[in-house]
């Protein structure tokens, strides 16, 4: 009998406390499969966001690269244009993604390809726009040096001098020294300050670069001292 009281106090216990707070739990419950619900939701929807942007940049690298598998050469007019196009795309769709970025940069150099330098100068800018974001929401150091110095060898071939200089000479270019040092150079030379563009180069050399066009730039300076 003991028992049975026991059991009976116990089952009116649980009766309280299932009236006093049976409804908080079931809101808890239902709250709590509403919130694991809608995280896998954004986590398939982020998966296939991501999967989309990846296809996109693909379809860019095979574009960019020709058949004999080199980058850089002049495309057909097809391809470069649906370059630009992809980079819009992912630019609109997936612009907190590296590869809007990385796709920027090639959407870029087919706009320069295409003689429209105020397009190719647009897709560079955003990417500097948008430094944060993609991986672990940092900004890719080399990426941001990249463009910046593309987008200083468009504004010198806009003719904007001083916009170009004013670019370079704000910059730190760290492991990119050479490339700058020698946008530098080009930059004086258009400025008709050959003093400048001789030590420029030098400094280009000097940061490591050994082109034949950089050879070429002080030869030709050396031949009008």
């Amino acid at each position: 009998m003991a028992i049975n009281a026991a059991e009976e106090e116990t089952i009116e216990a649980l009766k309280q406390w299932w009236e006093e707070n049976g409804k908080q739990l079931v809101i808890l419950v239902v709250v709590g499969f509403a919130a694991i619900t809608g995280w896998l939701v954004w986590t398939n929807s982020q998966n296939a966001n991501i999967d989309s942007a990846s296809d996109m940049y693909e379809e860019i690298l095979s574009l960019a690269i020709s058949e004999a598998g080199q980058p850089g050469t002049l495309l057909i007019p097809q391809d470069s244009e649906r370059i630009v196009e992809l980079g819009k795309i992912l630019r609109s769709e997936h612009g907190g993604s590296t590869y809007a970025k990385l796709g920027s940069l090639f959407a870029a150099q087919q706009s320069v390809q295409n003689n429209d330098l105020d397009a190719a100068e647009a897709s560079l800018q955003w990417i500097l726009d948008n430094e944060q974001g993609g991986l672990l929401n940092e900004a890719n150091e080399g990426l941001v040096l990249t463009a910046n110095l593309r987008l200083g060898r468009i504004i010198l071939a806009k003719g904007e001098a001083e916009r170009a200089l004013a670019l370079v000479n704000n910059l730190d270019p760290k492991t990119f020294e050479a490339g700058y040092s020698e946008l530098r150079g080009d930059i004086y030379i258009a400025m008709d300050r050959e003093v400048d563009a001789r030590d420029a180069y030098i400094a280009a050399q000097q940061a490591g670069s050994n082109s034949d066009g950089l050879r070429m730039k002080l030869d030709e300076l050396s031949n009008e001292s």
